[in-house]
């Protein structure tokens, strides 16, 4: 644990020197130099490509960077997947529903009639 002094504004910061490895967006592994209360520094283990500022930047492998920890992570893993908004997913299984419900009211030989019109064709017929 070290401590160092911010000139700017001459306060006094706790500082921890750290070799941990993490993922950096939990995809790309870089090396935990020093840990401090709001960003920690890191060194690129392996080159990616990243954006800062909207733009594309390649950062080779042993390249220091400053970042913010909640984009490290302590496993390698992917993002979750993207979850449909609920109100489609609500909207859809409402109009299955009002379907169905016609189907039943019209008999079935307007069912199969609907059930022709929304199946795939296959490529062979």
């Amino acid at each position: 644990m070290g401590f160092y002094i911010n000139h700017q504004q001459n306060i006094l910061r706790d500082v921890s020197l750290s070799g941990e490895i993490r993922y950096y967006k939990g995809k790309y592994k870089v090396k935990v130099l020093t840990e401090s209360k709001g960003n920690w520094i890191v060194e690129a283990l392996e080159p990616f490509e990243d954006k800062i500022r909207g733009e594309k930047v390649m950062v080779k492998a042993g390249e220091r960077r400053i970042v913010s920890p909640n984009l490290l992570f302590k496993r390698k893993g992917l993002p979750p997947p993207v979850r449909e908004h609920t109100y489609e997913l609500k909207m859809e299984k409402k109009l299955k529903h009002i379907i169905e419900r016609e189907d039943e009211a019209l008999g079935s030989a307007t069912k199969q009639k609907r059930r022709s019109l929304t199946k795939p064709r296959r490529k062979g017929r």
